[in-house]
């Protein structure tokens, strides 16, 4: 679907290759805000990486620390000296983007290395808005919920950023997201998830 059809009146979720687009998720009508973009080449790495050797990571930050805090946290977690520099930067910039578009300074960051359909069921997050970022393929799938059943399931790609809202914001869901279903496969996925620190600490519209 075009740029130009996503603009139509009471659209469920607008896409543009602006990160500007992420703002528009303060829209009454629009459950997901969707940067489309490509994974920075300087993180292709990323897809040769031994996740077995990688720790999930959970943290909740203050936006001022993240440059400082970041590096230290990643090279805990196993992800390799040097590289980690790349990811820790675009790890912030995005923290940095989430916290000013939900007015915030502290966020609540998870990057997880997902194995299993940890999530196999279309849903809604019982949050008020969370940014999800894959790292590496497959992207988190998701769907309108009013469209045709047989409508295509969509998906994010490596580096595009979904900005979903969750059931504390939405009245009712119109976009309902998964993860992909890869158990038994052996393929692993790393997911960037960005979350408030605090279920209040955002006022809604």
């Amino acid at each position: 679907m075009s740029i130009a059809a996503l603009e139509r009146t009471g659209a469920a979720w607008i896409a543009d290759e602006d990160s500007a687009v992420l703002e528009r998720i303060h829209e009454r009508h629009v459950q997901l805000a969707l940067w489309q973009r490509r994974r920075p080449r300087a993180l292709d790495w990323l897809d040769s990486l031994d996740f077995d050797e990688i720790d999930d990571v959970q943290k909740t930050l203050a936006v001022e620390s993240l440059a400082f805090c970041l590096p230290g946290i990643l090279l805990e977690a196993g992800y390799p000296d040097g590289a980690h520099t790349a990811l820790s930067q675009e790890i912030g910039t995005l923290a940095c983007l989430y916290a000013q578009i939900m007015e915030v300074e502290s966020i609540r960051m998870r990057l997880e290395i997902v194995e299993t359909d940890a999530c196999r069921k279309f849903h809604m997050d019982n949050v008020k808005a969370r940014l999800l970022m894959p790292f590496t393929e497959p992207g988190t799938e998701w769907i309108e919920v009013d469209a045709a059943p047989d409508s295509q399931v969509r998906h994010l790609r490596a580096g595009a950023v979904g900005l979903f809202k969750g059931r504390i914001w939405a009245e009712t869901p119109a976009i309902l997201h998964r993860s992909p279903p890869i158990a038994g496969t052996g393929v692993s996925r790393l997911l960037l998830v960005l979350d408030l620190a605090s279920p209040t600490a955002f006022a809604e519209n």
